[in-house]
């Protein structure tokens, strides 16, 4: 089937169809959802068990390990990670990346965690939280001067139920809200002498603050229910309580044996702060196909109208919008691939004339657009991931339109008509256009296939590539050959101008001096081949860059076991030299200040996940994460730098992380060891010297382990037989001491739709005073008498450690360390590894180390990737052992590709540039390119010597000379695409614009070279 010949016979159907699938994408291009990143599932779960008063260990044996066995029986699973804290269990299932759909994974992780059935009792749980991986991508922050946390609340609660009759949002959490309790503060003087226990109040509060039926009785023809009064609805009915006083008639009112008041819980287990003032935030996440953009606008728009609704003070501030994000972002790479088609339209015109140079540079616009409407109908969103490849297949996708333009320009002047020209032409070059397409498209299947998050990442790149290479040979043969009917004039039996320009006279000394010097020739192509091998160790290593988002995302860490009053302590100072330091009043970025726009705090509490390349870790009272806003991404390490060392100076046990937001997977630490193994001391002794190895390591800033030290805790040492003299239990001593000092939670008191606990504790000077510990009093609940603590029991310090971290059930300590800003971790990698190598062979068994951070992100990844190579390279043999029914022709096209590193690394090396994930997908594009000439190369000498009749020798020189011209085109155009993203810096990209523009400069005299030289070896065609 002749498509060139059906077009030119169905001539209006074909423009009118081109016409209307350009529209099809003009509109698909302001309809398509815009998004910064295409994203990834998170296949992520966490069990959350609650299990008060245990220690680590004891959580650890009676409640993670039954957890992890639980999930464990799962083939699905990757690996599963714990960790056990005092009170708490934290159980995450990571599933493996070859899985998609996650909900009938969750959905059995839940059936399997609700069929353990050995847990203690006294637990809370186990709970799973399978949207672990939600997105908040727009937070805001409630701020009112003069206003209570309670009176925020009301408004906080107000705002919640407004945002969530809009269309685009799913979902709002807030974070920073103080709970209400009712605190009952009991003094032990008063109670003894009264002979009242905290267990009797207890019960008695339980036993008046009911919602009991009180049955139905039967009146006449109705059935009336009875309902008891006594649940406490205000405070005043707790305080008018009546207490027996035990052994005696008498009465008291309740608040007159305690102090009975209002306030926050105590200590709080979270805040959150914004610019240095208390705070509510919302997290606000986008519903599944919405629009992000059109969710900004409409936040951007009610802000204003919901402040107008409070009274002063009430501020409502964007701290986050990714929306704004998004916008700045897609604007960015719109203004790079406007200007990538400027250059290559450019190119067209000034290399082909006007003319040939409009024919082709229209297919350009008229191939965008129809991509863009078949991106919409397989539901591909404009991000950064599908607009860079874009631009990557604009120097491709107009090599179709370059190839077909020349053959019928040649077949014009030869004296054929414009009709039969066009038809012949796209008759002889749909095939080798076709398989040049689909081999290309076949290098970038691996990226696609590959069963990784970061292969899930960038999978857009092959889907948008596929679809404007496909898009692009179809309206070559198609299209372009039409117009040049309509547009190209060329008088009959003109001859095409001799090949005797400068360039050409050039290129045919070099040709020729190759094919005949091909030992010469080729061990010097072999000997720089090997130098840009050995060159490559040059090339800092950086497996994905951070985005030039103006954002700083931190997590601050004090050692397990800080109180949150410490903790709020420092926040205030850093808030402080923020403010005074950092902040800038003028906002602008172009105000010539630069500096500090705002910042966020969650205390205690982990932070949203407000972009997909954040980890948001675990609820930790001794920690906080921050999101800075700055007026520039420029200024970012010189930020991160001067907090570094204030908080260095002023709290040098505070473990600072502070870093751009990251692109794709998040690396929390470059550099992490993982020692795992059962004993704890022999752990201990095992990663001193790794850390003390690795500090002292060229490029290491800080060393950390996820463990900390140990902390301390008071071992009530009860004493069994004086405590039966005495007549109190072990529940007794327990009971007495947590009502005494953390304070027992009672009843609840019913407001409205809102319950607020009740909870019991002594008085303030009683339980703030560790040397009245050993005097507290100790209720006996059966014989109502008391003793001191000390009477029963003894104190002791004792050590324990604060987290214990596991990994496959196995007991795991991540040693994790921090670079300074010239350090790449597979430097310091480089020089560290050997020796933890050498220092593991002295270890005692079972126990070993493994390797996290960025080595083992990106050997994962590039690791899938090379999984799919094989399946690539396949498609590609078959495709080109189909076009030429030969295999050395084939084996030549393979020889040429690996070629293309010289060009990449020593391009590399001259920008100064990294070589990391994108890298390789620019070598992946590399490789499409020189597959595409050597096509086009070796089937015009073919045509040459099957169709034209001309001996081997003159059939090599008389294609290279008709095919250099397009392919110094092609090299051209694609490189005129790739300068915009080099221009733009973009971290990410440049390294991928860098390897294609150089590499393709090598690569085309590669194709023109070594190609002739291979062809005359495989084929043993003399040259003289």
């Amino acid at each position: 089937m002749n498509l060139t010949g059906i077009a030119s016979t169905n001539r209006v159907i074909v423009f009118v169809l081109v016409t209307l699938m350009s529209l099809y994408g003009l509109f698909a291009f302001f309809n398509l959802p815009k998004q910064q990143d295409p994203g990834f599932t998170i296949r992520a779960a966490v069990v959350t068990t609650r299990f008060p008063g245990a220690s680590p260990l004891r959580v650890e044996q009676l409640v993670t390990d039954r957890i992890e066995q639980a999930i464990q029986e799962m083939p699905e699973l990757d690996n599963v990670i714990s960790e056990s804290l005092p009170g708490l269990s934290f159980v995450t299932a990571n599933f493996k990346e070859s899985y998609a759909d996650m909900r009938p994974l969750f959905d059995k992780l839940r059936r399997k965690i609700e069929a353990v059935d050995d847990l203690p009792q006294g637990i809370s749980g186990p709970v799973v939280n399978d949207e672990y991986g939600d997105v908040f991508g727009s937070v805001l922050a409630l701020t009112g001067d003069g206003y209570s946390y309670a009176e925020l609340k009301v408004v906080a609660d107000e705002i919640k139920d407004t945002l969530l009759k809009y269309n685009d949002i799913a979902k709002v959490e807030l974070q920073g809200v103080q709970e209400e309790e009712i605190f009952v503060e009991y003094n032990v003087a008063r109670l003894k002498e009264l002979g009242i226990s905290p267990q009797q109040l207890s019960q008695l509060l339980s036993s008046v603050n009911i919602i009991r039926s009180g049955g139905q009785i039967l009146s006449g023809r109705e059935r009336i229910t009875l309902e008891p009064t006594g649940n406490f609805e205000t405070i005043n009915d707790l305080k008018r309580t009546v207490v027996q006083i035990p052994n005696s008639n008498s009465i008291v009112y309740f608040e007159d044996i305690a102090n009975i008041y209002r306030d926050y819980a105590d200590p709080a287990s979270s805040f959150a702060r914004y610019n240095g003032k208390p705070a509510i935030i919302f997290s606000i996440s986008l519903r599944q196909g919405g629009n992000i953009l059109e969710l900004g606008e409409t936040l951007l728009t009610i802000i204003p109208q919901i402040e107008a609704q409070y009274p002063y003070g009430i501020e409502i501030n964007p701290v986050f919008l990714e929306s704004v994000v998004v916008n700045n972002s897609v604007n960015r790479f719109l203004v790079n691939l406007f200007q990538a088609i400027a250059l290559v339209v450019a190119v067209m015109l000034l290399f082909l004339g006007f003319r040939t140079g409009f024919i082709v540079a229209s297919l350009i616009p008229v191939t965008i657009l129809t991509a863009l409407m078949l991106m919409e109908i397989f539901s591909i969103t404009i991000n950064q991931i599908s607009l860079a490849a874009l631009i990557i297949s604009l120097g491709l996708l107009v090599d179709n339109a370059i190839v077909i333009s020349e053959s019928i320009l040649v077949r014009r002047e030869n004296g054929e008509s414009a009709s039969a020209a066009a038809i012949a032409s796209g008759k002889e070059m749909a095939i080798p256009l076709l398989t040049s397409s689909l081999t290309t498209v076949a290098a970038f299947l691996p990226i696609f296939l590959a069963e990784s998050a970061v292969g899930e990442y960038t999978a857009d790149i092959f889907k948008v590539v596929a679809i404007t290479l496909l898009s692009s040979w179809f309206l070559a043969i198609t299209f372009i050959p039409l117009l040049t009917m309509a547009l190209m004039k060329i008088k009959p039996g003109e001859k095409p101008p001799a090949y005797d320009s400068g360039m050409y006279r050039a290129y045919h000394t070099m040709l020729m001096f190759s094919v005949k010097n091909r030992l010469i020739f080729l061990i010097l192509v072999g000997g720089i081949f090997y130098s840009s091998l050995w060159a490559i160790q040059f090339v800092p290593s950086v497996f994905i860059p951070p985005k030039t988002d103006p954002i700083i995302n931190g997590t601050l860490k004090m050692p397990k076991g800080t109180a949150i009053e410490t903790t709020q302590s420092i926040v205030q100072s850093l808030e402080q030299f923020l403010a005074n330091q950092l902040q800038v009043e003028d906002q602008q970025p172009d105000s010539g200040s630069q500096g500090v726009v705002s910042w966020v705090v969650w205390l205690g509490g982990s932070a949203p996940r407000y972009t997909l390349g954040l980890d948001p870790g675990s609820n930790d009272p001794g920690a906080f994460s921050m999101l800075i806003n700055t007026t520039t991404h420029l200024i970012i390490p010189d930020l991160i730098e001067r907090i570094r060392d204030f908080a260095r100076s002023e709290f040098p046990d505070l473990d600072v992380q502070l870093r751009k937001i990251e692109n794709g997977v998040p690396i929390p630490y470059p550099i992490v060891v993982r020692v795992s193994g059962p004993d704890l001391d022999q752990l201990y002794r095992l990663i001193g010297p790794i850390k003390q190895k690795l500090l002292e390591t060229s490029g290491v800033l800080e060393v950390n382990d996820d463990w900390g030290p140990r902390s301390k805790k008071l071992l009530i040492k009860i004493d069994q037989e004086r405590a039966r003299r005495a007549g109190v239990t072990n529940d007794d001593i327990a009971v007495s001491l947590q009502s005494g000092l953390s304070g027992i939670e009672l009843t609840q008191l019913r407001e409205r739709d809102s319950l607020i606990p009740i909870t019991l504790r002594s008085v303030a000077s009683d339980r703030r005073d560790i040397g009245k510990l050993e005097g507290m009093t100790i209720y006996s609940q059966s014989s109502n008498q008391t003793v001191p603590l000390s009477q029963v029991a003894d104190l002791e310090i004792a050590w324990q450690p604060a987290i214990l971290k596991r990994r496959d059930r196995d007991r795991s300590i991540a040693i994790q360390a921090t670079l300074l800003a010239d350090a790449t971790a597979t430097q310091v990698s480089a020089d560290f590894l050997p020796w933890l190598e050498s220092q593991s062979h002295s270890w005692p068994r079972k126990y070993q180390y493994a390797i996290g951070g960025e080595f083992e992100t990106s050997g994962d990844a590039n690791a899938a990737i090379l999984a799919k190579l094989p399946l690539a390279g396949m498609l590609i043999l078959l495709l080109l052992v189909a076009q030429f029914n030969n295999v050395r022709k084939p084996l030549i096209i393979f020889m040429t590709i690996p070629l293309g590193l010289i060009g990449v690394v020593y391009g590399l090396l001259i920008a100064q540039s990294i070589f990391g994930f994108f890298t390789i997908l620019g070598l992946i594009s590399l490789s499409g390119i020189v597959i595409n000439n050597a096509i086009v190369l070796l089937d015009r000498i073919n045509i040459e010597i099957a169709q034209n009749g001309l001996p081997p020798a003159e059939a090599v020189v008389s294609a290279c000379k008709q095919r250099l011209r397009p392919i110094l085109l092609t090299t051209a155009t694609t490189i005129g695409g790739m300068l915009p993203l080099w221009i733009s810096h973009d971290p990410m990209f440049e390294t991928m614009a860098v390897s294609i523009m150089f590499g393709l400069l090598f690569a085309t005299l590669l194709t023109l070279l070594f190609v002739p030289v291979l062809y005359s070896l495989f084929f043993s065609v003399k040259f003289r």
